[in-house]
């Protein structure tokens, strides 16, 4: 959702996501961003209002770490802290979230078992 949020601010001003003038690229990256970010994080909140399947919410974490992944690899390359610090503290959230609900699904499985 934070993704999400930081989205929606750079398509209303992309001056928030550059140091300089904002340029054609700049506004192609707040979209390429946002047309990312915003999906993503729609559906994630439906599926946690809902309580979705865990098998759903799973990979879709799992696909969300990954881009914030991508994400920080990016403003490593582009020397930008705030896109490393931010991909990497919202790739591990996702990440460990996953990981969190894969462990748990595992357990009631395995709770549901006749010994």
């Amino acid at each position: 959702m934070i993704s999400a949020g930081f989205a929606v601010v750079a398509l209303l001003d992309p001056a928030t996501i550059s140091a300089g003038a904002v340029t054609p690229l700049v506004r192609l990256c707040a979209g390429a961003y946002a047309v990312r970010a915003i999906p993503l994080s729609v559906v994630l909140l439906v599926l946690l209002v809902r309580r979705g399947p865990t098998a759903v919410l799973v990979p879709l974490l799992l696909v969300a770490g990954l881009a914030q992944v991508g994400d920080a690899v990016i403003g490593v390359g582009l020397g930008e802290p705030g896109m490393l610090g931010g991909g990497s503290l919202l790739a591990a959230a996702h990440l460990v979230s996953a990981g969190w609900l894969y462990r748990r699904r595992d357990a009631r499985t395995v709770s549901r078992v006749p010994a």
